[in-house]
């Protein structure tokens, strides 16, 4: 299916919920001998928490390689990672119950990436998120279900879709106007905006992190302006423009 029986197949997997909940996304990327991009996919959830969006997209990668090869799983998910590197044995002798003996949360996807893990030689590596020069896989990965995410359609390379491009984060469509000017706020914060040339210059507080169009994040809180694919960094709204 992929590679020869005994070599290792490298890819990394990330999920993205734009509200969290919001609308989610999962993705996965399949590695080359160079740790190239080679196979990849990514589809829609709707609305989603991100917890969901990390463990589908860890059930599907695993559900697309091949069982009888090892693979190491990049991550950049702690919690993903941990449910089922650490938590779930517990999980498993207590019916499926937390320590606190609560029902295990995302219970179904759990139960079916311990099914799809059964018998198979898989290696766990965690790899932080948005990092200068960081892992090109999970960058790839991250960048595939922010954008599935955010246009709520599938891709891959199966599909032959163009490799993701970086996505930033947009403003809820839904959002109210801000009363001191025809600028569509994404955030509570809108109407307080500041920044003294109105229009396309206004600045605003992002309410959720996301992404520029430059492809660095913002967190919440920070100072966000609209560029022609959304909302980022103000320096680079006059080049996003252009």
């Amino acid at each position: 299916m992929i590679g020869r029986m005994h070599e290792r197949v490298v890819a990394a997997c990330d999920g993205a919920s734009k509200g969290n909940p919001g609308p989610a996304a999962w993705a996965w990327v399949v590695a080359d001998e160079s740790e190239s991009p080679t196979r990849w996919e990514a589809g829609p959830l709707g609305k989603a928490t991100n917890n969901v969006a990390e463990l589908t997209a860890l059930a599907r990668l695993l559900a697309s390689t091949d069982p009888d090869v090892p693979l190491e799983v990049r991550m950049d998910s702690q919690y993903a990672m941990k449910a089922v590197t650490t938590w779930l044995p517990g999980w498993k002798r207590n019916g499926w119950k937390t320590s606190a003996g609560k029902p295990v949360a995302n219970q179904d996807l759990v139960v079916r990436i311990d099914e799809l893990l059964d018998g198979r030689s898989v290696e766990f590596r965690y790899v932080p998120a948005h990092q200068v020069d960081g892992d090109r896989l999970n960058d790839f990965a991250d960048r595939a279900a922010s954008h599935a995410a955010i246009v709520q359609e599938p891709a891959g390379s199966g599909l032959g879709s163009p490799q993701p491009p970086a996505a930033p984060d947009k403003p809820a469509a839904r959002a109210p106007r801000a009363r001191s000017g025809g600028t569509k706020a994404g955030t509570k914060a809108g109407a307080n905006a500041s920044g003294g040339r109105g229009g396309s210059a206004r600045t605003i507080k992002a309410k959720f992190p996301g992404r520029c169009v430059c492809g660095r994040p913002y967190a919440a809180g920070e100072p966000i302006a609209k560029n022609d694919q959304g909302w980022g960094h103000p320096e680079c709204r006059t080049a996003a423009a252009g």
